[in-house]
């Protein structure tokens, strides 16, 4: 059993509103794991934030060299675990923003619903994810909500095979089929997911850079297409100091394109907190 709590501060800008700018976050998480049949089976499960009503639940099978095989309700999944790698001390400079303001995010499967395949080949982990239909978090099966389905994975690896200590890089594409219950006017193209990151750490000091587009198949649909950069240092063990910038450009088919830009500051400092075990338990 694990838990953390994280209080936060929101600033936008003056034409957004922000309601209350303060908040906490409260996790609390349980992990279990056994042996079935000479397979290692682990579970997971995690109220991520009981305010805002949370949660995710994993479970996955250690098959050996085939790698991990996992069936996920939000725990995170193939092309969605790398949307934003930039360097930061805390979470992404988006983190917190209202959902108008969150584009750019790639990730075709979700993170709901989901069958994960986790391997490492050569230095190099991929991390893939399949869906199909809605992807909602079910405890039957359901055959209500559009149908559809989506792929995606994530390919992560270090600079050790070319010689460079200190780099870490990742790539990964997706499709979405949103199936024909989605457009009454039939079945649209499938979107398209494409990111790519490089972070290259030097001592106490990371700094990253990341593209990414989303390319939607329908017709008259807005495209998104991202561009981030961030640096990241570490005072010491405990405080660390971050600053990002991040833009989204839409482009849209029948109206002037829209550009979002946004920038983060973020100090976090980490402490862990324990009781001393009393006289009688030593």
């Amino acid at each position: 059993v694990s838990g953390a709590t994280l209080l936060t501060y929101t600033s936008e800008d003056g034409t957004e509103v922000t309601g209350n700018p303060w908040g906490m976050k409260t996790n609390l998480a349980f992990t279990a794991s056994g042996d079935v049949n000479g397979y290692t089976v682990s579970y997971y499960q995690a109220s991520q934030d009981q305010f805002a009503g949370m949660s995710s639940a994993s479970l996955s099978i250690d098959m050996g060299d085939l790698g991990k095989i996992r069936f996920d309700q939000g725990a995170g999944s193939g092309l969605g675990n790398i949307d934003d790698k930039t360097p930061t001390a805390a979470e992404e400079i988006w983190d917190g923003l209202d959902g108008t303001t969150t584009g750019g995010l790639v990730g075709a499967d979700g993170s709901s619903g989901v069958f994960n395949n986790i391997n490492t080949y050569g230095g190099v982990t991929f991390n893939g994810a399949f869906r199909k239909g809605s992807g909602a978090k079910n405890t039957d099966g359901s055959s209500s909500g559009a149908g559809g389905s989506a792929y995606d994975f994530a390919l992560t690896g270090t600079g050790e095979m070319l010689g460079v200590d200190g780099l870490s890089w990742g790539a990964g594409y997706g499709e979405n089929d949103p199936g024909e219950q989605a457009n009454t006017a039939g079945e649209p193209g499938d979107d398209e997911h494409f990111t790519g990151f490089i972070n290259y750490a030097m001592g106490p000091m990371t700094v990253g850079y990341q593209e990414a587009h989303i390319a939607k198949g329908a017709v008259g649909g807005t495209n998104e297409t991202t561009q981030a950069w961030g640096v990241a240092f570490a005072v010491n063990e405990n405080l660390s100091v971050s600053y990002g910038e991040r833009e989204v450009e839409y482009s849209k088919a029948s109206s002037a394109h829209v550009t979002e830009d946004g920038e983060g500051i973020a100090v976090a400092y980490t402490c862990l907190l324990y009781t001393s075990p009393s006289p009688r338990d030593s």
